[in-house]
């Protein structure tokens, strides 16, 4: 799997290595900043490339880094690709700014043209504010089409009097199959997402601290956490048996028999949860 240049991705801390006009050296250089450079505008330590016979500087920011052309990464995105399943990748991986399948499904279409059976992996990613993206998606698409919009605020689509309106069902419908219709219009063979753990600890985490130190005390983790995974039979509950009490007891009787110091036993906590 190659990882391409990110769509919105507007510096660069190298300029490719060009031989001739044409070349895929020269190809990425055509994406970069650049301003045409004289003997009367020369600076002392320029960087200067030739394209298309003229003298051109890239510009540099004081940080060193070169900058790209607005409005070029879906082209760089596209060039990556390519270049990438012609030269031995099996599955692409773009990072774009937001979830819009008709954004991911105009560059591989573009893609497709070269290499037909292109795939991508994508990043569900929880960087994206999927609720507001998804929203303003519905809005859009509904005033495209006409429709009454007059009752929403587009600015203010995430406050929670918007969670039961058409608008945010619409969205929340959209989010639903996001994998499935990104899947058949996109080319997206695999779906991934970043960091739902950390989401996750971070939300239970809170929400038990609001009651254990709250109204709730004990019951606030008894019902929420550990009566939860007992019904669900989440094998967590049994937090012994996975930090490996089980096997630890096997190993001391296999080798001290009955002398055996166990940490199981009749008493055992962990008995409680059958």
């Amino acid at each position: 799997m190659t990882r391409t240049d990110s769509l919105g991705a507007g510096l660069t801390q190298q300029i490719a290595v060009s031989h001739k006009p044409g070349d895929l050296g020269d190809q990425y250089n055509s994406f970069l900043d650049c301003e045409e450079v004289t003997a009367a505008n020369a600076r002392n330590g320029d960087v200067i490339i030739n394209q298309n016979g003229k003298m051109m500087r890239p510009k540099r920011l004081p940080s060193n880094l070169y900058q790209f052309r607005p409005g070029t990464g879906a082209d760089r995105c596209v060039l990556d690709c390519i270049t990438s399943l012609q030269n031995g990748a099996d599955l692409l991986w773009i990072e774009t700014e937001k979830p819009h399948i008709e954004q991911i499904a105009s560059m591989v279409d573009r893609i497709r043209k070269v290499i037909p059976n292109a795939k991508l992996a994508y990043n569900n990613s929880p960087s994206f504010n999927w609720t507001i993206n998804f929203r303003w998606q519905v809005y859009d698409a509904m005033k495209e089409a006409g429709k009454d919009v007059s009752k929403y605020n587009r600015a203010e689509l995430m406050k929670p009097e918007y969670d039961e309106t058409p608008l945010a069902i619409e969205a929340d419908e959209r989010i639903r199959t996001f994998q499935a219709d990104s899947a058949k219009r996109a080319g997206i063979f695999h779906h991934l997402i970043t960091l739902p753990t950390y989401h996750t600890a971070a939300l239970s985490t809170d929400n038990l601290a609001k009651e254990y130190f709250g109204e709730q005390g004990m019951l606030g983790y008894v019902k929420n956490v550990q009566r939860a995974e007992i019904r669900q039979g989440i094998a967590c509950a049994k937090h012994q048996n996975m930090a490996g009490s089980d096997i630890g007891d096997d190993h001391k009787e296999y080798f001290a028999g009955e002398a055996a110091l166990k940490a199981g036993g009749a008493h055992n906590t962990m008995n409680q949860f059958g």
